[in-house]
């Protein structure tokens, strides 16, 4: 399993270049190497495999103020792809898992339980995800049952990409969960969850 991370807060226009040098050397450059190593010595073995990385939601959809973090996991996704195709031959799947806010210390949640605490309204599974929860979906990916899966992207994020990462991190009202009672198709109001 590949997994390396880091981020920024940091506006497009406002990023150096060292900011974006750093993020980029530890997403993508380091996840290259890794995945490199890994196949090289897979495909010495001779005895196919499985290769997971860990890429984010945001190899899929971005976010303002993560320009750096997006790009690398991006490349990091493409990669993912590339190596999938050029590894099958040998027997060796790759693919990707794409966590979206999961509690630990890189969301400044080391210390708290995903399961219960802070509520996310803008998630349809309204929590961070749990570390254990990632782990199951690798575990599965390099199980025998996955042997067909090859070059996916896997996202555990509670459905957040549903939702769109801008408006499911950033929400503070749970008023996307009902029927707007405007509407005329609407034939009898929804009432908001609590």
């Amino acid at each position: 399993m590949l997994n390396a991370g880091t981020g920024t807060s940091t506006l497009l226009v406002d990023t150096a270049w060292q900011e974006r040098r750093h993020v980029l050397s530890v997403d993508l450059d380091g996840a290259f190497v890794c995945l490199q190593a890994a196949a090289r010595h897979t495909v010495r073995q001779g005895a196919g495999g499985r290769i997971v990385a860990i890429t984010s939601v945001h190899e899929h959809a971005p976010k303002v103020g993560s320009a750096a973090y997006c790009v690398a996991k991006g490349g990091l996704g493409l990669l993912v792809q590339v190596a999938a195709l050029e590894l099958a031959d040998h027997g060796i799947t790759v693919n990707a898992v794409a966590p979206g806010e999961i509690a630990t210390p890189m969301t400044g949640q080391e210390d708290e339980s995903s399961l219960a605490g802070k509520r996310r309204p803008g998630i349809p599974v309204p929590r961070p995800g749990d570390a254990r929860e990632i782990a199951a979906v690798v575990r599965f990916l390099c199980g025998p049952e996955a042997g067909d899966v090859n070059g996916a992207s896997w996202p555990v994020d509670g459905g957040m990409l549903r939702m769109g990462p801008m408006a499911g991190a950033g929400m503070e009202s749970e008023g996307w969960r009902t029927v707007w009672r405007g509407h005329p198709r609407c034939a009898s109001p929804q009432v908001p969850r609590p």
